[in-house]
């Protein structure tokens, strides 16, 4: 399973590259450490190149996490069912929640840090929407 990482902190990067390998999530991340990168990086991608999951800091400077799903829009019809994003937030509010409902790539919203509980219920929802073909399910509230 390909992750692509947008986050900023690089000691946040290394520690969930880390957890990930260690929980055998993925052995293929790609980090970005900005949202624009990312976009520039997804709007180029061929099909084979897009990751299955994006775990997509909300806080970075210039474009932030919310100004990059909006920026995502034209593309959600090639990335929906293909590209799953997590968002990674330090500061969880009750709106962060009501917003996520408006992006349909939204797959979820995890507090950081992210421990291996959280990575283990990413990966059984995103194993079971790629072995039936459609976009991951997701429980009310969009938390794994």
């Amino acid at each position: 399973m390909d992750v692509l990482l947008i986050d900023d902190d690089t000691i946040g990067v290394f520690l969930t590259e880390r957890l990930l390998k260690r929980e055998g999530f993925t052995d293929s991340i790609a980090s970005l450490p900005s949202a624009e990168e990312a976009l520039a990086f997804l709007q180029n991608a061929e099909p084979h190149q897009l990751p299955h999951v994006i775990f997509l800091d909300l806080n970075m400077p210039l474009m932030d996490g919310w100004e990059f799903l909006e920026a995502l829009r034209p593309l959600e019809n090639r990335l929906l069912g293909r590209c799953h994003i997590y968002i990674l937030t330090s500061s969880l509010a009750h709106t962060d929640l009501a917003r996520i409902k408006q992006f349909p790539l939204v797959d979820g919203l995890i507090n950081k840090p992210l421990d291996a509980a959280q990575i283990q219920a990413v990966r059984a929802q995103v194993d079971a929407a790629l072995s039936a073909g459609q976009e991951v399910p997701t429980r009310p509230d969009r938390r794994p």
